[in-house]
């Protein structure tokens, strides 16, 4: 979602400070880059050598998320604070509660606006076609409880002390780097003219292309001051897979990296993950989402739009975004004929 908004200050003021932590993540470096290319300054809360994502400019934090003190000397000035961060799938259970508790410190003792990236696990296979922020939230697995439970945390956070708190909740992300579905399976085979998808090819799904749903958190920061606590959706792109395909064939053959046969098409074994989850925790936590791709839903994004100042809302085209994306993953830069691409097997 390319966003229209105003990103520079007048010369006269200093940059609006962001605190972004799990700057190394996906959305986290997604974050970093559309704070500062809106001109704010941006304070990068980092677990690793941040050198080769950060943008020049950036200050790479270093301070651990439990050390409140430490974070909060490190992020002084800071309006607002994005928690990007995101526990490896199978350690959700143990991380993810602790990991927001210790982000709304930091921004309660910063009197920071803190923003919050929020999925569609709340809501259980029984959703609804069509999800508004005032949707009720009826999860049915661990993960969807645990979605649910922060927001709750997060609520009461704000009401407590004041500040204001924002989920964003989003479709599947896509772009930005790796780590997706969409370079995990569907286009992981590309090379050798086979594409992947997880669920039925009629049924719609909600996508976020992380360059956008960042702009968006752009968009809300800068928005008149938020009060109390707010959840929004980021519409984002609604796609049957039949759809999501044929636009990924469209962005594969401007990029010169199609077979000229056409790609082949397969699935999702999600019985084999069931199975095999047994033994490993990966699997079984993956399978155990499954039915978001047999349920068709999509996200009501007029809530956002309508905040003052975020009106002015384009999304990136799909065939764009993905032709990005593609290019982020190397695959542009992949020179084979498609008689080599169809010699690579797969």
């Amino acid at each position: 979602m390319s966003i229209a908004t105003n990103p520079t200050a007048p010369a006269s003021a200093a940059p609006r400070s962001v605190l972004v932590l799990g700057a190394n993540g996906r959305f986290g470096a997604a974050a970093v880059e559309a704070f500062h290319a809106a001109g704010w300054r941006v304070l990068a809360q980092v677990r690793r050598d941040p050198a080769p994502g950060l943008p020049a400019g950036v200050v790479p934090v270093r301070s651990a998320l439990g050390d409140t003190d430490a974070l909060v000397q490190a992020g002084a000035g800071a309006s607002v604070v994005v928690h990007a961060v995101n526990p490896l799938y199978t350690r959700w259970d143990a991380e993810a509660m602790p990991a927001l508790r210790a982000g709304l410190a930091a921004a309660q003792r910063l009197r920071a606006h803190f923003m919050l990236p929020g999925n569609v696990y709340n809501f259980g296979a029984q959703m609804p076609a069509l999800l508004h922020p005032d949707t009720p939230q009826r999860p049915d697995t661990r993960k969807g409880e645990i979605r649910v439970a922060m927001e709750a945390e997060m609520e009461r956070a704000c009401a407590d002390s004041g500040i204001a708190g924002s989920v964003i909740r989003a479709g599947d992300f896509f772009g930005a780097g790796t780590g997706s579905w969409l370079d995990q399976l569907i286009v992981k085979s590309l090379p050798a003219g086979k594409l992947a998808y997880p669920g039925p090819l009629d049924v719609p799904h909600a996508w976020a292309y992380l360059p956008d749903l960042a702009r968006a958190f752009v968009a809300v920061a800068q928005a008149p001051a938020a009060r109390g606590f707010q959840r929004l959706h980021f519409e984002g792109h609604t796609l049957t897979g039949a759809q999501m395909l044929a636009s990924i064939e469209q962005a594969a053959g401007a990029l010169g990296i199609a077979p000229a046969q056409g790609f082949r098409r397969g699935g999702m074994p999600w019985r084999l993950l069931a199975v095999v989850g047994l033994v490993y925790p990966l699997w079984r936590e993956l399978a155990r989402m499954a039915y978001l791709w047999r349920v068709p839903h999509a996200l009501d994004g007029h809530a956002l739009a309508a905040l003052p100042g975020v009106g002015r809302v384009t999304t990136t085209p799909i065939d764009t975004a993905l032709r990005e994306s593609l290019r982020a993953l190397g695959l542009a830069r992949r020179s084979e004929a498609p008689a080599q691409v169809r010699s690579a097997g797969g």
